[in-house]
This record gives structure tokens, sequence and C-alpha cells, in this order.
């Protein structure tokens, strides 16, 4: 039975049809909004599997350049290899909001599927992949406790915009994707220009209204064609077992999640853990498996029920107070900028280089071939969480975490025109107990200032917590490893003195209320100005010159017909350049040309080079070129680059010239005067005003 159903999100009409395509697939939904069409698939294996303790979901969100009438740049013509950044952060925004709304105990492997058939440029498919993914698992007989759905806001003009266009976001103050149920809003992630905290709470909170036709669309497709979701059953938790590891390891565990330092709380809980199994070993009535598993539980509760009860966190700080911080700056003796950023146990090393044109990153996307000046790249060792792992390259995690810090960090970039370097921005993680991405923000920053890069203003980012025990609810600000892991969300803000630049937000309980998220906000502006003060302890403002080592830019603009001469037959100008003097030349269209130079001497040298190239002749004023050509009449002389003036053999001397090689000949370089440029451009000149 095929079902369509549809509404009008921010004036455009947005259609779900389900029963026509892929319907093999356990469920599928067909969205539609302008020209742009998602099809997302839901499909899960006919067994759960036995060997693992928790849910096996992937999420594939991809693109097909077919979509917009484009065939691919590869070799192969075709997509293949590793998904872009934008089907990887992509997938995650997919992800994040489902993963939790599974039937608790569903083992089954899940496979979610967009695809991008269709795309018009103006409707962003993203959003529509997150309703289509919602769609399709509510008309499935997967136990999904959906529907949700997402939507992006804007702020253009002062106004909130639901779904803007790509043309609107052009002007858009506010870039922001929000996903929410009926109860409460579940997901946030986008950047802003330093908005306040309660814009950015009114643009979530009119994004949640603006999402909730979007759920009524889908009850109203799963009761006309969902199938009966598959029983699964529930989790028992052997109670037996439990009252056991209770008595054999409460008393301890209170002692191990109250203590701070990270490695000294985990080795306490791995021992107690060796000495619990040892006890049950015994047993063989007891599955060691599960009794790990609710140990791990124990651990949960007694440190969730710490927080709330005794309104103490783990390394003993107030809900509200951060970490210790310490900042240095130019650690890195060679680099243009660095910057070491310590909060607490998580450290990292950032760098920043600058690059010239020529170096910024090509994206061939939907939208066509992108340029970016602007990369920052996030790399989480296993040695930062003392592990032992294969080195596969950036994960999902590391390019959202990646993704986030480049939007924080981006609002406050000074414009290309006035700082036309490429920036590249590097962050190792060196040491990891909570939130590394935000700390990737602060040292970002820091090591842009040491490179001299001239930033509006500088940028800090933190880490809010939630816990929530029936109606105990406790906001903390700067959470450690643990407490993300075992508490209710994790929510990133940053933002500069003046406002908000980015924001992400997960939730692992059914949603917050509006309330506590105007609680998390004010506490994390409170957190960020406190980091804002302490990375001002290490460096006031950046630098007032760049790296030594950097390479310097002049910039000027020529006549847009001279650019010809610059560059020269097949290139042959600007590459004698180039290699002469060991530079990067870039030339726009429009006659600008930004010169990258070792040093500024050498930019000097350059600039008069090019502007002796591509400068037009002027009356009045001497050159000194050779001779081009001799002729009856006079001498032509080449004064500029491909521009020649004729000496009259009247001018060439104070006295009468019989024959003009009596006095030049072709290859001798001599000194002239322009006495006139006519209106066919023909430039008359003299030897003989020199003379005297």
């Amino acid at each position: 039975m095929i079902k369509t159903v549809k509404t009008e999100i921010g004036g455009r009409e947005l259609t779900i049809e389900c029963g026509r395509l892929a319907k093999q697939a356990n469920g599928s939904a067909l969205v539609t909004c302008g020209e742009t069409v998602v099809l997302v698939t839901a499909t899960a294996a006919k067994e759960p599997r036995v060997d693992i303790d928790f849910f096996p979901l992937t999420v594939e969100y991809q693109e097909r350049l077919y979509s917009v009438g484009k065939i691919p740049g590869s070799f192969f013509r075709r997509e293949i290899g590793r998904p872009s950044e934008k089907e990887t952060l992509t997938s995650r925004f997919i992800d994040r909001p489902l993963r939790p709304l599974f039937a608790a105990g569903y083992r089954n492997e899940t496979q979610v599927i967009a695809t991008v058939l269709s795309m018009d440029q103006q409707n962003d498919p993203d959003v529509l992949a997150i309703v289509g993914a919602s769609a399709a698992l509510a008309v499935s007989d997967i136990p999904f406790h959906g529907p949700i759905a997402g939507v992006r806001v804007g702020l253009v003009e002062g106004a909130l915009v639901l779904n803007p266009t790509r043309s609107q976001l052009e002007n858009s103050r506010l870039d922001l994707i929000v996903a929410g149920s009926r109860q409460a809003v579940v997901m946030v992630e986008g950047g802003a220009d330093n908005l306040s905290e309660q814009e950015v709470l009114d643009a979530i909170y009119f994004g949640f209204a603006g999402l909730q036709p979007l759920l009524d669309l889908q009850d109203e497709l799963q009761g006309a064609v969902g199938k009966p979701k598959m029983a699964v059953s529930a989790p028992v938790v052997n109670e037996a077992l439990l009252s056991r590891i209770t008595a054999l390891a409460k008393p301890e565990m209170e002692q191990v999640t109250a203590t701070a330092d990270k490695q000294e709380r985990s080795a306490r809980y791995h021992e107690l853990e060796r000495r619990v199994l040892d006890e049950l070993a015994a047993d063989e009535t007891v599955s060691l498996k599960e009794a790990k598993e609710l140990l791990y539980g124990l651990k949960k509760a007694v440190m969730r029920h710490h927080i709330v009860a005794n309104r103490s966190r783990i390394d003993g700080r107030r809900f509200d107070e951060v970490r210790p911080i310490t900042s240095e700056v130019g650690v890195l003796p060679r680099v243009h900028g660095s910057a070491l950023f310590t909060r607490g146990e998580t450290q990292v090393m950032v760098s920043a280089t600058l690059g010239s044109g020529e170096d910024e990153q090509r994206v061939e996307s939907l939208y066509g071939m992108a340029f970016r000046p602007f990369m920052l790249h996030y790399n989480f060792p296993p040695y930062s969480v003392g592990e032992v792992r294969p080195l596969r390259g950036p994960s999902r995690r590391d390019i959202g975490h990646g993704a986030l810090a480049t939007r924080a960090i981006s609002a406050a970039l000074p414009g290309h025109d006035k700082f036309p370097y490429t920036i590249r921005v590097v962050s190792e993680v060196m040491e990891s107990n909570g939130s590394s991405s935000m700390a990737t923000v602060c040292g970002g920053i820091l090591s842009l200032m040491d490179a001299g890069v001239p930033i509006k203003e500088p940028v800090s980012g933190i880490a809010m917590g939630l816990i929530r025990e029936g109606e105990d609810i406790v906001v903390l600000s700067d959470i450690l490893g643990d407490e993300d892991h075992l508490g209710d969300m994790d929510f990133k803000v940053t933002g500069t003195a003046s406002g908000v630049t980015a924001l992400q937000m997960d939730i692992k309980i059914d949603g917050v209320s509006r309330e506590i998220m105007s609680q998390a906000l004010a506490q994390a502006k409170d957190g960020r100005l406190h980091i804002l003060g302490k990375m001002h302890e290490a460096l006031a403002a950046p630098r007032p010159e760049i790296s030594v080592y950097a390479p310097k830019v002049v910039m000027m603009t020529i006549n847009p017909d001279k650019i010809r001469d610059l560059i020269g037959p097949g290139g042959k100008m600007i590459k004698s350049l180039t290699a002469e003097y060991d530079v990067k030349i870039d030339v726009e269209d429009n006659g600008e040309v930004k010169i990258f130079a070792p040093n500024a001497e050498v930019a000097a040298q350059v600039q008069a080079r090019v502007q002796g190239i591509t400068a037009d002749p002027e009356i009045g004023q001497i050159y000194e070129g050779p001779v081009v050509k001799v002729v009856d009449f006079g001498a032509f002389v080449q004064i500029l680059p491909g521009v020649d003036g004729l000496v009259h053999i009247s001018e060439l001397e104070k006295r009468r010239v019989e024959k003009v090689s009596d006095v030049v000949k072709e290859g001798d370089v001599i000194k002239v005067k322009v006495l006139e440029i006519d209106q066919r451009g023909k430039i008359r000149l003299s030897r003989k005003a020199l003379l005297d």
C-alpha cells in the first residue's frame, strides 16, 4: 500500500511517501521538499546478536552527484572511498537522536541508509534525512519508540526562519539543527554569530515547535501502513546476583567513585572488579559476563546517587566549578603558532599554520566545488586515554569534534580580505578526561593568537552535564569523562564574551525542559567567561606580527588587462618569478595579486617586479630598456614588458643624425623619456631629452 502525507514547513510543502520504493527493507520513506528528494531505509537482522552488550546500529548518509546532474570528478567517475565530511557529519546528526529510542534489550543488527536522489541546491537534504529515518523506523517492525523529527533554524534579518534555503543561510546569523520528540528537544547542533543565550534558547524552541507537524505526519503514516513491532524481551535483572555483588562491592564502590584522579579511580575499580569476579568464579551458576555488567551498573548507580544525594561530584568540585586551567603559548619553536591548553586531566597541543591560496582545501559537493581557507583537524590518539589500538585515520567522532571546533572558531576569524592567508589548526589530544573538543577550541584560539592572526575576539568552550534521578536534577559544569558516560546529557557550548558561536547537545533520556536548558546555558556562560579569563593570562591579544617562519603576504591590484603580461605565454613569466624568488603568486580575475614570500625583503622585491611588469607607461617618466628594432626613421625601445615605443631619429641626439645605427644598435640598453602617448596607444620616446 502506498501512502503519502504532506505538510508545510517554512512556507514550502514537505511530503513523506511510504510503500512505493525499497519494499524489501523493514521500512522505507521517501521525503521530498521542493525538488530535493531523499530515500531512507531501515533494515534489521532476523536474529539478535547474543555476543554483545550494546545495540548494533549503523547509520549511513550518502550523497549522489547524479542528484544535481553531475558526473564525479574521480578517476573511476563514481562515488567511492571514504564518506565526505558532510556525509559523516550528517550520519552523526541522524544517529544521535535515534539511538536512545530503541527498545531496551534489542540487539538485532540494524542499519539506516539515507540516499540523496535529487537536490535542488536550495533545500538541504540533511534535515530531510533525519525525518525520513524516523519515518522509516516508525512504519517498520523494528522496536523504535519514536517518532522524532529534525529541522534547521536560521536567523535572517532578525527573524527566525524554519528550514531556511541555501540563499537565506548565506545571510543568516544562525545555522542550527534541532531534533525533538513530542515531549522535548533531544539533539541540538549548530553555529551562531555571537548570539545571546536567550536568542539561542528562543531559536531552539522555535525549531521544537516547528517540527511538531512532522511528528503528526509520521503518526498518520504509522497508523495507515505501519507494521506490528517485533517482540523484544526486556532485560531481566538477576536480583539474587545483584544482591551478592552489592554486598561484596558497594562499600568500596563508594570510595572508588569518590576518587578524584582518573587513573587511580580506574585502577581501583578494576582491582575491585577482579576481586568480585574471583569471589564469584567458584559458583558455576554465575555468568561472569553478567556479573561484570551488574557491577558496572552498580558503579553508575553509586556515582549518580553520590552526586545527587550527597551534592558532591567525583572530584569534590561544586556543580558549577571548572577544573584548574593552565595555558602556554609558543611551546613549539618552528611552527607558526602553538598552544598547550590543560584543564584538569584533559590536555591538548594545538598548532596553527599559515599558507597561501594554493593551500585552500577544495571540496566537491552537491553544491559544487567549495574552497575552504580555514581548516581545523582534531586527532584523538589512543595514548591520550592510556589505550593501545591501531591508528586508522580520523574516526567519525574525530571528524565531528573537529567540525564543532571549526564552527566555534570561525565566527572569530578576520575576513579573508583583511587577512588573506589559508589557516590550518591541528589539535593533538595529549590526555583526555572529559571534553577534549572544548579544550581544542581554547587551545586553537590561543595558537591563532600566537601566530599573529588578528581574531575579532577570543573564544572558549565548556561541556555541561546533567544527572536526573526522579525529581532531583543536577546540572554540572565542565564534566569529567565518567560524568559524561554515566550521566544523562552532554551539552557543549562555545562563545566569546559577547555571545554563543557554537553548540552541540546529546540527550540519553527522553529530553530536557526549557527551564533546564536555560539553566545549563546560563551556567555555561559563567564557565565560559571564567575560562576566557584564564586564557587571557597566557596571551591577552594576538601578537602584532606573524611568526618569522610564516610566509609574508603582500596584496596589490593591477590592471586586469595586464594579467596576461604577468602570467606570460604558457605561464612563463609567473613561473619564472616563483622559481627565482621561491614565492607563491595568486592572481584573481579582478586584478588582485597576492604574493606569499619567505620574508618581507623578498616580498618587496617581487612586488617591485610585478609593478614593473604590469605598469602602464606614463608621460614624462624615464625608462630603461633594450633596443628591439632599428629602422631608417628611428629605433623601437622596450620600456616595459610587452610595451615598445619609438625614438624618432630626431630624438636620438642633440645633433643631426644621418644614420640610426651610428647611435644605437639592436640589443643596446638605453634610457628614454616618454614624450607622448596618442589615442591609439602609440608611444613617442626621446633619448635626446636626457642627454643633459
